[in-house]
């Protein structure tokens, strides 16, 4: 038994570290396991505050102390001289006389002998000791608790006297005919008083009136004609302006190989919303030259106050309406047959509707905490058609998971949930059996054009949900769109199978809703903050990134590139937010994060309509624009050699 042996092999792998390690690789799209893996186990550190002599730092340190200690003996011996010379002084001339007289005896040597005994001895440096970092005491101390004290007090009860009497109907009435006597002999003290006061307060008042009223007849009178005087000093200000956006065509195009450019016109900026960043953009139904500018902050630790402003083109330097709020407004949407109510969308969770008609700056209903308000930011409200009562209705979207109905009934907004957006995948057991499952985060939400029930919903965690109204607890369909989360989704306004989406993962992606792959994917090396569909054409889109660039497609030109790819706001701490196409006039409007939105003009490569052939009419209308959409995606799903 001793003379057999047991071999063992010391090698330097670390047991305890793991060998299946995977990670997911984004060039090849797929999770791959890692070969290397740390073997190092470090059983102890600890830093140190030791320094080598012989290195720089301690040869400075060293002569730091040197120089300390030179300077203590060099000031006592300076403190000596000077009490040696009071003595001196204090001393009788006789014996200056014989100190002279055996100072000129002594020889020379002995002056240099007392002068070398006079000097003194280096100075020795003491060496610091080092502190043991491993020298400890542990103490500990314990306090007394406080003795318990009760105290009592015991009050007397209260007097009680016990009154019993029979009450007869006469009494009862002769009761009643005393208390009006007394009434109506106070109100006859009272009446001449009354009467004077009365009547000093009607002639204030009436003056107060009259000043008031005429006041506020003068304003009306005058604001009308006002507002069109400043219209005309904005239009003669900013003639160049106005000429460019009427008539400017952009002759350059035509020797640009179908490339395009975007012409800056009019910059709508307003004082007050200078530190806000425009968080929602949309444009008046009714009024063409009329939009909204939302404003807030995107940042969780700068959130603040929010501010609502309406602008016309046809004045650019000041907004027709103003309207402050308590909290960021993230989104906001106007109603098609009622184009003077707005609905908003604020950060901390409520909702709002704004009418334009009342000369109020706060919101005509609102929700609260009672009324099932959204826990999270509101990224996204829509208008939808009223309902079976004829209640004015919208939908909101919001990071808490919820898809929420408001209804306006009586002047108060009812909510009614319609969707939650459960992850799969994601339940977890709770105390006591209970199964928790975690929400989506929603962003972005849109409604199909003709179909009313179907929606689609883009989620923080890169999904697109396609819901229906009337199925609460489950989806349609679900899009792996993204691997980020997804800033905008926006169904097509001519094919009623294609939508848009974008994201942070810098790409552009176009779906048809019933194929589960994207038929287009645009990389635009940035961050893509919202895209939008033109409403003149079918195959047109707008996106823009964080780097402060427009991008404009046209893919029944080019399939592959953007035809206008245009800095349009300076890098230096500025992104883009917001794009959206004038439903009219070839312009839109960019909103970026120091509260400027800028319009700009599509050249006419951008917006190029089908060339008249010979002997016949081109043909217009939304028909045509799905016949040329559908074209292109017949030919992504049947792709030919080349392509």
């Amino acid at each position: 038994e001793l003379k057999e042996e047991f071999t063992r092999i010391l090698t330097a792998n670390n047991p305890h570290a793991p060998q299946n390690i995977v990670r997911y690789s984004f060039k090849e799209r797929a999770y791959k396991p890692i070969s290397y893996v740390d073997q190092m186990a470090i059983h102890f550190s600890l830093n140190g505050n030791m320094i080598l002599k012989d290195s720089d730092e301690g040869r400075r340190q060293s002569i730091r102390l040197s120089i300390a200690a030179e300077k203590a003996p060099i000031e006592t011996s300076a403190v000596t001289s000077e009490e040696a010379e009071i003595k001196d002084e204090e001393s009788t001339g006789d014996t200056q006389a014989a100190g002279e007289e055996e100072a000129e005896e002594l020889g020379t040597a002995e002056v240099a002998e007392a002068a070398e005994a006079e000097e003194p001895p280096p100075p020795r440096v003491k060496e610091q000791k080092l502190a043991n970092q491993f020298n400890f005491i542990e103490r500990a101390s314990r306090t007394l608790n406080n003795p318990m004290r009760e105290r009592a007090c015991q009050s007397e009860p209260t007097p009680c006297k016990n009154f019993s009497a029979t009450a007869n109907q006469w009494e009862i009435y002769d009761a009643y005919v005393e208390e009006l006597q007394k009434m109506e002999r106070s109100k006859e003290k009272d009446k001449p008083k009354a009467q004077i006061a009365k009547r000093e307060e009607e002639k204030k008042k009436g003056r107060k009136l009259t000043s008031l009223e005429s006041q506020s007849d003068d304003i009306t009178k005058i604001s009308k004609a006002a507002k069109i005087m400043e219209r005309m000093v904005n239009q003669n200000t900013f003639d160049d302006i106005a000429q460019d956006f009427k008539y400017f065509e952009d002759a350059s195009d035509e020797y640009r190989d179908q490339q395009g450019t975007l012409l800056p016109l009019w910059k709508f900026q307003y004082d007050k919303t200078k530190r806000l960043a425009v968080t929602a953009i949309s444009w008046n139904p009714k009024y063409k030259d009329l939009f909204a500018v939302g404003y807030g902050s995107y940042d969780f630790m700068k959130q603040g106050q929010g501010m609502l402003l309406l602008y016309t083109m046809k004045n650019p330097s000041f907004p027709e309406y103003v309207f402050s709020s308590e909290s960021g407004i993230m989104c906001l949407d106007f109603h098609k047959d009622h184009p003077y109510l707005v609905a908003v969308g604020f950060y901390d969770g409520n909702v709002a509707i704004y009418n334009l008609k009342k000369a109020t700056s706060q919101p005509s209903y609102k929700s609260g905490a009672k009324s099932g308000k959204h826990t999270e930011p509101v990224w996204q409200v829509k208008w939808q058609k009223d309902d079976m009562d004829n209640n004015l209705n919208f939908f909101s979207v919001s990071s808490d998971g919820r898809i929420v109905s408001w209804t306006l009934v009586k002047n108060e907004l009812v909510h009614t949930d319609v969707i939650k957006l459960s992850v799969e995948g994601t339940t977890m057991q709770g105390p006591e059996g209970l199964q928790l499952q975690t929400l989506g985060c929603g962003t972005s939400f849109d409604f199909h054009k003709k179909i009313d029930y179907l929606f689609l919903v883009g989620t923080e965690e890169g999904k697109i949900y396609k819901c229906s109204k009337c199925y609460s607890s489950q989806f349609l369909d679900v899009f792996e769109a993204h691997h980020m989360a997804v800033d905008s989704v926006s169904w097509n306004p001519y094919h009623l199978k294609v939508f848009i989406s974008c994201s942070s993962d810098w790409t552009v992606k176009i779906w048809d809703h019933t194929i589960k792959t994207p038929m287009f994917i645009y990389d635009l090396n940035s961050a893509v903050a919202d895209v939008a569909w033109s409403p003149y054409s079918s195959t047109v889109f707008a996106a823009v990134t964080t780097d402060g660039k427009a991008h404009v497609f046209d893919l029944s030109i080019n399939k592959y590139e953007a035809l206008c790819t245009q800095l349009v706001v300076a890098k230096k701490k500025n992104k883009i937010t917001h794009i959206q196409f004038n439903p009219v006039y070839p312009v839109v409007i960019i909103g970026d994060e120091r509260g400027h939105v800028t319009s700009l003009k599509l050249s006419p490569n951008l917006r190029r309509m089908p060339k008249e052939k010979k002997g016949q009419e081109v043909k217009k209308g939304p028909e045509v624009e799905i016949a040329k959409l559908d074209k292109l995606l017949n030919l992504v799903r049947e792709p030919d050699s080349k392509t």
